[in-house]
């Protein structure tokens, strides 16, 4: 019990000391200053978006880790999870090195399409995708393999099409976890800074996210960045709340 009050306060006491520190009386003012709101907009923006493209990509990736056997799924599962370990910066540069105006990639967009990713708001979406996805994938398959194959089989076996016994039973099977999967992954899109300093920069207005702008501010005036940090925070636990709540809910 000691050590269990103890693992919660090393959790809890640092988010306190935003709230004990805040510069309450100078809030109203800082929280309505249009970089604030900007940065604000902009994170919200590039990190559903990328939850978005990790839902479309990830989803797929889960089943045919979870469903299909072929040589090396375990290899191609552990690369899968590499960016949860991988440190964000190191990201950011792999990023670079593939889809920046000199990558491996990166060159040959450039070239083709005159379009590069690094440096703008969908390179912020990139970054922030690379290192959220693994959390989506591990969840929902997770539920695909936790899902009671009868009820697909049994389906199947009264004529429907692969797509219908997908649709109609398999993801309302994997639905919660595929709800607990894309509130991480929104979640860890958010707070993405490593991976997104490096390869999109830190541009008000275009690429500066709210944990950039908190660095930034850390290093000019800390009572702004007490102020964003705390509106950081309370966007994350009001989002992640209610998410949570649906999918307690529906499971």
């Amino acid at each position: 019990m000691v050590l269990a009050v103890a693992g919660m306060a090393f959790l809890v006491l640092p988010l306190a000391g935003l709230l004990v520190r805040a510069p309450w009386s100078t809030m109203p003012e800082r929280l309505a200053e249009p970089q604030v709101l900007e940065a604000l907009r902009l994170s919200l923006v590039t990190a559903t978006i990328a939850t978005a493209v990790c839902l479309v990509l990830g989803v797929p990736l889960a089943w045919l880790l979870a469903r299909v056997p072929f040589p090396g799924r375990r290899l191609v599962r552990a690369l899968v999870t590499i960016p949860l370990v991988l440190p964000p910066v190191v990201g950011g540069v792999a990023l670079l090195l593939v889809l920046g105006r000199r990558g491996l990639v990166g060159q040959w967009l450039e070239s083709t399409f005159g379009f590069s990713l690094p440096f703008t708001t969908a390179g912020v979406v990139v970054a922030e995708a690379f290192v959220a996805m693994p959390f989506l994938v591990i969840s929902v398959e997770g539920a695909l393999r936790a899902a009671d194959l009868r009820y697909e089989e049994a389906a199947a076996t009264l004529g429907a099409s692969r797509w219908i016994v997908f649709r109609r039973v398999t993801m309302p099977l994997i639905a919660p976890g595929i709800v607990a999967g894309a509130v991480l992954c929104w979640a860890r899109a958010l707070g993405e800074f490593g991976a997104t300093i490096t390869f999109a920069g830190n541009f008000p207005g275009r690429t500066q996210t709210m944990p950039l702008a908190v660095y930034l501010a850390l290093e000019t005036e800390p009572d702004a960045a007490i102020v964003l940090s705390l509106l950081l925070l309370v966007v994350s636990v009001a989002i992640l709340a209610g998410l949570r709540d649906r999918w307690v809910t529906s499971a």
